[in-house]
């Protein structure tokens, strides 16, 4: 017998008294490894094995000895042979007695990975992978996988000379690691797998050769990007709840390392196979963890926090998709089944949603910190081209964060996207108004400005496509106010904003796309505007903030700073609230206020450019002509339609055809002696009186409320409360009001003849009165009876609630004097159910 098969056992030196086991373990070798494993002794060993499985353990040293003496001697045939002997042997025994067994395998497929050749540790791994295919009947209490982790990971770091070899040595450690995930993930006792100190060693692997692609154009499991892109997905997949922080950390730390955030391509890439392999339900940690990170970044430098927010936007935008069963592909034109993705409005838990808007908008104010600062800091310390520089950088930080809040915000289901829009509205800065979290002290006027607009530019997308079933939910109270309040500051831009808002909102149906900015439509039923019947709750809003809306409108035509654009969505806005909400009464309060703005542009209290007063006479030509066609009664189409073209003649620069031309010449002054330029009040109610339209509401000039006449501001509203003092002399004295009582009286409240024309009239005159009152007048009357009513009820309660009889006596005050008024016991009186 050969030498290499000696066996050093205590019957060495006599071949046939050797132990059976070793010596069917030296018969599977041949003389010549070339020829390779004996098939027929390998059978012989097999079902030796099987038989007597208690032997399985020996057979497994002895292997484990005689393979590490050929690696010590180099003699690598050997080793093959002794590695696919192990292979059979583990592949063929299913019983208790092969987990002693199994260390010896591991032991020596460590010994294979230990080497520094490179067939060896593929060999090892592929070893390995066969082994994590084995499903065990019981779980192994105390093996580790410490050491195959932390090579397989040096493995896929391979920076051998030859780029064949060490794509292969990559690849194998690529499937060592995917057969170590395979075999412990289900494991609940190999839990480790999931700690920090694996995962930074698992992960960092799998993205160093999805980055480094350069065997692009190998397939398969051959190419380590697409190998390790599979395995990557596979550990996702197979995250739990409490396991999502330490996989998605050791990602972020990667692209922190190797600088992947600028640009961040790699990044983008990286967290679509994210969000496209985790659980649906497990978003909202991804999620989490970018802006975690993006807070982490907080002073770094723009372009790396425009990565991180641009990622944060990739993620909200796969998470809200909402798709079941969805195919996308991925970053090798490959195509993978994404697992069933929960509506939205079971995505998001608790207040991750606020939470997200919030860091958001801390990372807008910052952006706008960094880009504005003070300005002789970055006088001095850099040059107008690196200011500019650092500027446009920051504007690519913000751009990214309104896309991001407007793409989170719009795929939020109704009801959270009106907290969100309350949200955002509440972190509007108005100076005059509370705003404790995006303090505007230290920017100043502009970065005021500019966080103002970008809000305003996020509330936009959050609105688009948003469809409430009644305006009162698009539009409650607590919105609307500070909406209008910011549509009144003297900066068109934020003017313009705010009209898009009100559009996003107030437009249910589509139709702002068929209006195409402002002008004489000739045939508008050839649009074919989409209408419903306005619901009662739009009835009620418009009864309750109608003129809150008018009043907006008709203050913002006068801003002199008006340019095409706002007059454009003015007219836009008129014809939405035509189309959604307007019934009769609505129809004739637009008719007012149109007809009142043409008065104030005659007028001209206001000593506007001629341009705002041509422009305004264009949007009442615009709108009334619009309001006919939709109204389509034939007396009020003609007289708008005789205006209109008697302008065309005379007047030209009073349509929106022409007053918003380059090239357009206008008047010194408006005339209003020419009656035919303009519209008639008397005309328009003529030619409404047959339809049932209630003109005498028409005669009562539009004015805005007194408590909207707010005073000319810089970018900033003040909250104005109107304090009406009612003095005590204008009120009927009480003695006057104090009726004698005679016989006549009496005779009088029996007779009751009559009494029921009475009522009627009274009825009728507190309508007209009501009807043609003005408003101011409504409010005082109201005013005082609610007074009065008060005044009662505080008679009543101090009557009512008063502290009862003490024996220890209460205190009066009498002349300025306290005094202590006591009452005996047996004068007081007590209920009689407290008397015993």
């Amino acid at each position: 017998m050969d030498s290499e098969n000696a066996d050093a056992g205590v019957c060495g030196c006599c071949g046939p008294l050797r132990p059976r086991y070793k010596r069917l373990v030296d018969n599977i070798f041949p003389e010549d490894p070339k020829d390779g494993l004996v098939k027929s002794d390998m059978e012989k060993l097999t079902f030796y094995a099987v038989s007597a499985p208690e032997k399985l353990d020996r057979i497994g040293a002895y292997l484990a000895e005689r393979l590490s003496r050929d690696v010590v001697r180099h003699r690598y045939g050997y080793v093959v042979i002794a590695m696919e002997a192990l292979d059979q042997l583990l592949m063929a025994c299913h019983s208790q007695s092969i987990k002693p067994f199994v260390e010896s395998f591991l032991h020596m497929v460590a010994k294979l990975l230990e080497s520094r050749e490179p067939d060896l540790q593929v060999l090892g791994t592929n070893s390995f992978v066969k082994f994590a295919n084995i499903e065990e009947d019981t779980p192994s209490y105390h093996r580790r996988y410490d050491f195959f982790v932390s090579q397989f990971s040096a493995m896929c770091h391979s920076t051998h000379e030859d780029p064949e070899t060490r794509s292969r040595i990559r690849v194998a450690g690529i499937k060592g690691l995917q057969g170590v995930v395979r075999k412990t993930v289900n494991d609940e006792l190999q839990a480790i797998i999931w700690e920090p100190q694996h995962m930074d060693k698992l992960i960092p692997s799998m993205l160093f050769n999805m980055q480094d692609n350069d065997d692009s154009e190998r397939a398969g499991e051959e190419n380590p990007a697409s190998l390790a892109e599979s395995c990557f997905r596979e550990l996702l997949g197979r995250a739990a709840y409490g396991n999502m922080n330490n996989a998605v950390r050791p990602v972020l730390v990667h692209l922190d390392n190797h600088r992947l955030w600028d640009p961040n391509d790699f990044a983008v890439s990286c967290f679509r196979i994210i969000m496209y392999s985790i659980q649906a339900q497990h978003s909202h940690h991804v999620i989490q963890q970018v802006l975690s990170h993006l807070d982490t970044h907080s002073k770094n430098t723009p372009r790396v926090r425009a990565g991180i927010v641009q990622v944060l936007l990739e993620t909200v935008a796969i998470a809200a998709k909402g798709s079941i069963g969805h195919i996308a592909p991925n970053q090798h034109n490959a195509y993978t089944f994404l697992s069933p993705v929960s509506s939205p409005s079971n995505m998001w838990l608790g207040p991750t949603v606020l939470e997200v808007f919030n860091t958001l908008l801390k990372h807008l104010r910052m952006s706008v910190d960094f880009e504005l600062g003070d300005g002789s800091r970055r006088n001095s310390a850099s040059s107008l081209s690196s200011t500019r520089t650092k500027e446009s950088e920051e504007r690519i930080v913000q751009n990214a964060i309104i896309q991001t809040i407007g793409f989170f915000g719009g795929n939020l289901p109704d009801y959270q996207r009106a907290e969100v829009m309350m949200f955002i509205m509440g972190k509007v800065p108005v100076y005059g108004t509370p705003c404790h979290t995006l303090d505007t002290v230290k920017i100043g006027h502009q970065g005021t400005k500019r966080i103002q607009m970008m809000l305003l530019s996020s509330l936009i997308m959050v609105t688009s496509g948003f469809k409430c079933k009644t305006i009162c939910a698009g539009l409650p109270a607590a919105f609307l106010e500070p909406l209008c309040s910011i549509s009144l500051m003297e900066d068109s831009e934020l003017r313009q904003l705010v009209l898009e808002i009100l559009h996003n909102i107030i437009d249910r149906h589509d139709n702002r796309a068929k209006l195409r900015g402002i002008r004489i439509i000739p045939n508008v039923a050839a649009l074919k505007f989409k209408r419903e019947k306005i619901s009662k709750q739009d009835v009620v809003f418009m009864k309750k903030h109608g003129q809150q809306l008018y009043r907006h409108i008709y203050l913002g035509c006068k801003e002199e700073d008006n340019v095409q654009k706002n007059f454009e969505l003015l007219f836009t806005a008129l014809a939405l609230i035509t189309i959604e909400l307007a019934n009769e009464e609505v129809a004739i309060d637009l008719i007012r206020l149109s007809i009142a703005l043409q008065d104030m542009a005659l007028n001209n209290e206001e000593n506007m450019p001629m341009f705002i007063r041509c422009g305004i006479m264009a949007l009442v030509a615009a709108y009334l002509n619009f309001l006919s066609q939709m109204i389509a009664i034939p007396l009020f189409c003609q007289h708008v339609s005789k205006v209109i073209e008697m302008r065309n003649l005379d007047a030209p620069y009073l349509l929106p055809e022409h007053v918003f031309r380059e090239k357009c010449v206008f008047p010194d002054s408006l005339e209003r002696d020419d009656i035919t330029l303009y519209f008639q009040t008397a005309d328009l109610a003529e030619a409404l009186t047959l339809p049932g339209y209630n003109v005498e509401r028409l005669s009562i000039p539009y004015i805005p409320q007194v408590t909207d006449r707010l005073p000319r501001r810089k970018s900033f509203v003040d909250t104005i409360s109107l304090q009406v003092d009612i003095i005590s002399n204008s009120l009927p004295d009480q003695s006057q009001l104090a009726e004698e009582i005679t016989f006549e009286t009496l005779k009088k409240a029996i007779d009751t003849t009559g009494l029921e024309e009475q009522e009627r009239e009274r009825r009728r005159q507190v309508m007209e009165k009501f009807q043609k009152a003005p408003f101011e007048e409504i409010a005082a009357h109201c005013e005082s009876k609610a007074n009065m009513l008060h005044d009662r009820l505080a008679q009543i309660f101090e009557l009512t609630i008063r502290p009862p009889p003490s024996p220890s006596g209460t205190v009066t005050v009498t002349s300025g004097h306290a005094q202590y008024q006591s009452v005996p016991v047996y004068e007081m009186k007590f209920p009689d159910l407290c008397v015993y």
